[in-house]
């Protein structure tokens, strides 16, 4: 059996290393995902970040990091206040907006369910009666 296997040490030193590329590999991705996705800087400045992330990979994701690291978080913040807003958008549409409706507007709603035959007597008196709660 390969010595590598068998000694505790070894692996746990190989696990390291492992970990440490992962990491490595993971940041450099990062930044080349925000490169791209930062809509203020020029074409050229792209050109010249990618030529530096590709030619010396890890210098130049540190350097992409200590150079422009708060843009990268701010960037971050905002698409992710943007998609929370789309989403609290599509959950108001999703489940309609009973709650933050009048209780006449409340009421008008199930009388025309009512009307239509979609509910009864009895559930049009049990909105109207928690319209009016």
């Amino acid at each position: 059996m390969d010595n590598i296997t068998t000694n505790f040490w070894d692996v746990l030193l190989w696990s390291f290393w492992f970990f440490i590329w992962i990491a490595a590999i993971t940041v450099w991705f990062r930044c080349i995902f925000d490169l791209f996705r930062d809509r203020e800087l020029s074409g050229w400045g792209k050109a010249g970040w990618a030529v530096l992330l590709i030619l010396v990979p890890w210098l130049g994701a540190l350097i992409y990091l200590i150079a422009r690291g708060r843009s990268m978080t701010e960037r971050q913040m905002t698409e992710m206040a943007q998609m929370k807003a789309q989403q609290d958008e599509y959950i108001r549409q999703a489940a309609g907006t009973q709650a933050a409706e009048s209780p006449a507007a409340q009421i008008a709603n199930a009388k025309g369910l009512l009307d239509s035959g979609t509910i009864t007597q009895d559930e049009f008196d049990a909105l109207k009666a928690k319209a009016l709660a």
